[in-house]
């Protein structure tokens, strides 16, 4: 249950300044599986539903480190412009559902949309609603959608930042849009990410994980080939 797993705490809003009531999640989870695209599987809960944090006065919405850490005041302005005359009520819940969860992860991409926020983190956003939508084994279509949109966001962001981003290296990055391929269903494009990992030796040397990570999902596809009869 989401109450054994989580708890409320007082953090003040970079907005408006106020304290507001958050949500966090415990840190002692106990984990079930791992997905090719870093999805974790946790036993019976999953805090990717509380990632986004919700101002209950301004209704601003962002990660845990966006709350914490100091904002530009460009970016703090803009947004205060916008929801100072906006008047919204937001109801604190301290326990989500999955409409509640995506709302939040939307209401945080529109914030992020009007600073101009990075492609890295929106990329992370929408990997996250497909994963909320993931875990609900009800809707594998718009999953798939949001998937492929990370993966866009992913592309913008290799391109543009400066990495390692959000505790990725750019290799991991590149694994990680070939494993999104991978799960869309989308083989000739997963095969295009890996084999510029596998194809990169120093990559074996400087990450072995990463490397092994796109070896064996390259065993996956060819192994998932050969039992359909394609080339």
């Amino acid at each position: 249950m989401a109450v054994d797993n989580t708890f409320v705490v007082e953090k003040t809003c970079p907005v408006c300044m106020k304290e507001t009531r958050v949500v966090k999640t415990r840190s002692r989870l106990v984990v079930e599986k791992r997905d090719e695209d870093l999805c974790v599987h946790y036993k019976g809960f999953s805090p990717y539903y509380y990632r986004i944090w919700i101002c209950e006065h301004c209704g601003f919405a962002a990660d845990e480190p966006t709350f914490v850490n100091r904002m530009p005041n460009k970016h703090r302005e803009k947004l205060w412009e916008f929801l100072k005359h906006q008047e919204l009520e937001i109801e604190f819940l301290e326990t989500r559902t999955l409409p509640d969860a995506v709302a939040s992860f939307l209401m945080a991409l529109t914030y992020l949309d009007m600073i101009n926020g990075p492609a890295s983190k929106k990329a992370s956003y929408n990997l996250n609603i497909a994963w909320l939508y993931r875990f609900s084994g009800k809707y594998p279509e718009i999953e798939k959608e949001y998937m492929a949109t990370a993966a866009e966001f992913f592309n913008e962001s290799l391109a543009k930042e400066r990495y390692p981003v959000g505790g990725l290296s750019d290799m991991a990055a590149i694994y990680l849009v070939g494993a999104i391929y991978y799960r869309i269903g989308d083989f000739e494009k997963c095969t295009q990410y890996l084999s510029r990992i596998i194809g990169d030796q120093n990559v074996r040397t400087s990450e072995p994980k990463v490397f092994d990570k796109a070896r064996d999902l390259w065993g996956d596809i060819r192994a998932s080939k050969k039992s359909t009869g394609k080339k």
